[in-house]
């Protein structure tokens, strides 16, 4: 079977080398994302599936678009069988979904229909779930909403991050597509429409989606500052011409200071492991941190080192 690649993240790598892996396919080539400045040289870097696909010496094409009739042409040259489509970031229209005879397959990081979108792992995580998956299903226009073929069900650790999750839903992931390439391939795949009604979705995250609202719960923080990490980070602003960015790494929840009421974002205590914050309820005690510029550092550390006063109130 002739195999179209299509991915970006590095949640892509491990299922481009489980079709690698597969006897009797044959990857003919891999699409992924233009290579985009980073660092603070800014230097264009590949995207990471860009860069493994090229490690493996594979042919890979980087459009701006994708669903342009030369982009099209450039496929259908490829003769596939199969495209699949894992954290591409760019949508699909018909004329490529119709293009395989077996179809586009891709490989989602939630239990759809649940977290359809950008960003599942994150939000999974921010909103307080304690398990979420990978799902393999038949691409169609809208997004995520095509057919089931198959899923995996995985535990969201305590004190997990997104970071770590993602690795572990990459591994999932390619065990997953594994075995519904080989169904595919066979013939016996069967799948199921999704219930439109029990759908939830994960917007794409903007760095403004990190600043910690201190009226929010301080469960509700906390889970966002697992989920958020390592992108797009949560942080607060410390000064008032020149705020001082704080990120914020790692935190937990506690019970504020019994019969004080206090507006949220008071710092009420700098003793302990770190610093402890009025949120909307209970408190929050931020347990590791990085200053704008520089290394990360214990909260205690942090609070040793800098002028915090309680009292005063953070933005």
């Amino acid at each position: 079977m002739r195999i179209v690649f299509m991915g970006s993240a590095e949640l892509a790598c491990p299922c481009l080398d489980v079709v690698l892996g597969q006897p009797g396919h044959v990857v003919a080539g891999v699409v992924s994302q233009p290579a985009r400045p980073c660092g603070r040289s800014l230097k264009p870097t590949p995207c990471p599936a860009h860069a493994h696909a090229l490690e493996k010496g594979l042919p890979v094409l980087t459009p701006d678009r994708i669903n342009t009739p030369d982009m099209i042409e450039a496929l259908r040259a490829y003769h596939p069988d199969l495209i699949v489509v894992v954290a591409y970031g760019q949508i699909l229209k018909p004329t490529i979904l119709d293009l395989p005879p077996l179809g586009c397959v891709n490989v989602h990081a939630s239990l759809l229909p649940k977290y359809r979108g950008a960003a599942p792992i994150q939000w999974a995580i921010a909103n307080g779930e304690i398990k979420t998956g990978v799902t393999t299903m038949y691409m169609s226009p809208g997004m995520d909403e095509g057919d089931i073929i198959d899923q995996s069900e995985v535990d969201i650790f305590p004190g997990e991050t997104a970071g770590l999750l993602h690795q572990r839903l990459s591994q999932a992931g390619a065990i997953l597509l594994a075995s519904t390439v080989e169904r595919i391939c066979a013939g016996t795949v069967r799948r199921r429409a999704q219930n439109p009604a029990e759908a939830t979705y994960a917007v794409k995250l903007k760095k403004r989606d990190g600043r910690l609202e201190w009226r929010l719960p301080a469960t509700v923080l906390c889970c966002r500052i697992r989920g958020f990490n390592p992108w797009p980070g949560c942080y607060m602003e410390l000064g008032g011409d020149q705020p001082l960015k704080i990120k914020v790494l790692s935190a937990q929840v506690e019970a504020a200071p019994e019969g004080a009421v206090q507006v949220p974002g008071t710092l009420l205590s700098t003793k302990g492991e770190g610093p402890l914050i009025q949120a909307g309820e209970q408190a929050v005690r931020l347990l590791e941190v990085q200053p704008e510029g520089k290394r990360p550092m214990s909260g205690a550390a942090w609070a040793r080192g800098y002028p915090l006063k309680a009292g005063c109130v953070l933005s």
